[in-house]
Order: C-alpha cells, then sequence, then structure tokens
C-alpha cells in the first residue's frame, strides 16, 4: 500500500481523483487539503463520497509526509510551492498545467512566465498512450489538458500511419462540458445563463495548442488551430479534428492505422460503425470512465477526413489519467482503480 495525499481536494478533479483513489486496491488516502473546507467531512463537499471514508480536509499547512502527492489546484498553483512539496512526497502529480510543457519560453507564451522553469523538464507529460516510457521511470508526472488530450488522441493514429501533412493547418472542433470550467461558480456557469448554450468561447489562441505541438514535435511545425464551444453537458468532452489525408485510401486501411496504433492499449477504443445512433463517439457513454473513443469519418475522393475521440475531461481528461500515471510510476497493474465501464443509458 501507499499512502497517497490530495492537494487541493475540493473541487471537481480533486473530488474525482478522491472518488477513484478510494477504491483503488494498493492505496491509503492519509490527507486531503482544502483552503475553503477546512474541518468538513470529505462528503459534505463531495456528497458521493459519503460512508467511503471518515477523513476531515485539513489546512495545505498541515500536510504531512507521505508516498505520493496529487496536486489538484488552479493553475499557477503547484509552480510557487513545488520545493515544499517535493520535500513531502517522493512522487508528485499535478493535474494543472504548471508543468506540462517542458520548455519554459513555450510556457511562458502560452501561460505567462513560470515561477519554477528548472523543474519543467523535470515532469514527464501524463499522458500514458504517448509517453509511457518516460512515466515508468519518473517521480513527477504532469497533469494534461483535457481538450489537448482529445486532440492528440484524435490524430495519433494517422500521424502514426504518415498520412498527418504538418504543412496544412489541422482545424480540431471541441465541445465542453460545464464541469471544464471549474466548481467555482460565475457569472458564464450561473445555471439560467449557461442551460441550453452553444457558447463559442476561445475559438483562437487557445493554450492547449501548445501541448499538442509539443505532443507531435518530431513530426515537425504543427500549425494546429483549436476552437472551443460550451453545450448542454456537464462532463464531456467531444473533438472533431478536420485534416486532409492522402486520397484514394480503402476503409480498411483507416481500419489497420487505428488498430495497429490502439489495439492494446487498455483505455482507448476504436468506435466506427456503418449505422446506429451510436456509430461515432459519444462524450455522454465515458462519464466517469478513464476511456478514450476514438473514430474518423473520411472521403477518399477528396482525402478530407474528421478525427474523433471522446473522453471524460473529469476522467481520462484529468483524474482517470493521473491514477493511471501513478499505476505506471509504480509498478502497478495499469488499469488498477480504473476498471469502471460507465453507464447506459
Amino acid at each position: 500500500m501507499i499512502r497517497a495525499g490530495v492537494v487541493g481536494a475540493s473541487g471537481y478533479a480533486g473530488g474525482e481523483l478522491l472518488r477513484l483513489l478510494l477504491g483503488h486496491p494498493r492505496v491509503e488516502v492519509i490527507q486531503a487539503t482544502s483552503q475553503s473546507s477546512m474541518g468538513k467531512f470529505l462528503h459534505q463537499v463531495h456528497p458521493h463520497l459519503r460512508g467511503r471514508t471518515t477523513l476531515r480536509f485539513i489546512s495545505p499547512d498541515a500536510l504531512q509526509p507521505c508516498d505520493v502527492l496529487f496536486l489538484a489546484l488552479p493553475h499557477g498553483e503547484a509552480q510557487t510551492h513545488i520545493e515544499q512539496y517535493t520535500a513531502l512526497a517522493g512522487t508528485i502529480i499535478d493535474l494543472s498545467a504548471d508543468f506540462r510543457l517542458r520548455d519554459p519560453a513555450a510556457y511562458a507564451a502560452a501561460y505567462g512566465n513560470h515561477a519554477a522553469p528548472d523543474w519543467l523538464p523535470r515532469f514527464a507529460y501524463g499522458l500514458p498512450e504517448i509517453n509511457r516510457p518516460a512515466l515508468r521511470e519518473t517521480r513527477f508526472a504532469s497533469g494534461v489538458g483535457c481538450n489537448a488530450a482529445a486532440t492528440i488522441l484524435a490524430l495519433r493514429a494517422v500521424r502514426d500511419a504518415g498520412w498527418l501533412d504538418v504543412s496544412q493547418p489541422i482545424i480540431a472542433d471541441v465541445k465542453v462540458g460545464s464541469s471544464e470550467a471549474g466548481s467555482n461558480p460565475g457569472e458564464s456557469s450561473h445555471h439560467p445563463a449557461r442551460a441550453g448554450v452553444v457558447r463559442p468561447f476561445q475559438l483562437t489562441g487557445h493554450r492547449h495548442e501548445a501541448e499538442i505541438r509539443q505532443a507531435f514535435a518530431s513530426s515537425g511545425p504543427l500549425d494546429v488551430r483549436l476552437s472551443v464551444t460550451s453545450v448542454e453537458m456537464v462532463r464531456g468532452v467531444s473533438a472533431a479534428v478536420h485534416v486532409t489525408l492522402p486520397p484514394g485510401l480503402a476503409e480498411r486501411d483507416l481500419w489497420n492505422a487505428y488498430r495497429a496504433t490502439w489495439n492494446g492499449e487498455p483505455f482507448v477504443r476504436i468506435v466506427h460503425e456503418k449505422t446506429g445512433i451510436h456509430r461515432h463517439p459519444e462524450p455522454r457513454l465515458l462519464a466517469g470512465t478513464n476511456y478514450a473513443d476514438v473514430g474518423w469519418e473520411y472521403d477518399p475522393a477528396s482525402g478530407r477526413a474528421v478525427l474523433l475521440c471522446a473522453l471524460d475531461n473529469l476522467g481520462k481528461g484529468a483524474a482517470g489519467t493521473a491514477v493511471q500515471c501513478m499505476n505506471l510510476m509504480y509498478g502497478f497493474e495499469e488499469t488498477s482503480g480504473l476498471s469502471f465501464g460507465g453507464f447506459y443509458p
């Protein structure tokens, strides 16, 4: 058993982490911090955890040494206290954007100056499907951007097949649910203003573009253009990535490419049916899971393709991937604690 703590545990990602870790056969959760909810039982903030634990939230100043610390803090906070956290735990898994980019210049361009730039190259990018060997060897793992993760997974198979033309713009149209905005209410998340919307909120210059470029750096400079729209959904990311592939490909060529990349991956499923309402990836079916479903539409006459990926922004896009990273870092079964397969309807 390893002893785990969650810093910033009162938010949505922190609650999802606690749910997964409390059911993990190799983990004992010994502490969870929250500035705003100190002294409260965990279930008073996360009601789905009632009966699962008797822990109360503690102050961040009361943190005790443990084996692994998950940092579920707002962007910008982990980097200012990273020395403190690494003194308390040998393994750090950060869910924010603070350590996703290895290059300080790229980080500064996307997020502003970093408070601890020397730490950026020490963190392994925390998407196991593209960085598994490094995660097995590190003690510091970054989180992933949920929109970036969906776009990366959508693109991966055609990149591996050698079909991705990096000289052409790659247009990623991403639909997201309301939980992506976090647990603190605001004008844009107020229910009367949020319900029923299809609200474009960042159509150019999205910060996750840098993360996608980093993931495919070996393929050359990538002109990725990410546009994000809020839709009537609580959990979920649905990415439709528009690219041009070589014309004349057969259906079996695409199936072979996707199988070559994803067969054997425990949490990526190919969804590509000819008929039915579930012939494409659908985020609703992935709520609470660590799965990502990928698929495509392709016109052999023109080469136009739309590459698809759906995932749960709090699961595969945050807490689920963080637990998957922990499993790799400690040599546990990679799927341990992550077996929930979703529900329907």
